[in-house]
């Protein structure tokens, strides 16, 4: 979804909304609508978890258990 952050040059207010097409967004905090668009980094939404799991399981599999601590290594050897 194209969530973008912005800052009001009317009232200095800071947010994010999201900005469908060709829709122009309004300051919530004056309704002002002379905006300056912020750079923000891209949210990968929670998928670095499940794809780090994968990543180390198929290393296990192939005999590669350095990324995993020694708790993590008890039963798996």
């Amino acid at each position: 979804m194209p969530i973008f952050s912005f800052r009001c040059t009317k009232c200095g207010e800071e947010f994010e909304t999201l900005v469908m097409g060709s829709d122009k967004p309004a300051c919530p905090a004056c309704s002002g609508a002379e905006l300056e668009r912020l750079v923000s980094a891209p949210s990968v939404g929670g998928k670095t978890e499940a794809a780090l799991g994968r990543v180390r399981q198929q290393a296990a599999r192939e005999g590669h258990f350095s990324n995993y601590s020694r708790s993590e290594l008890k039963g798996r050897l």
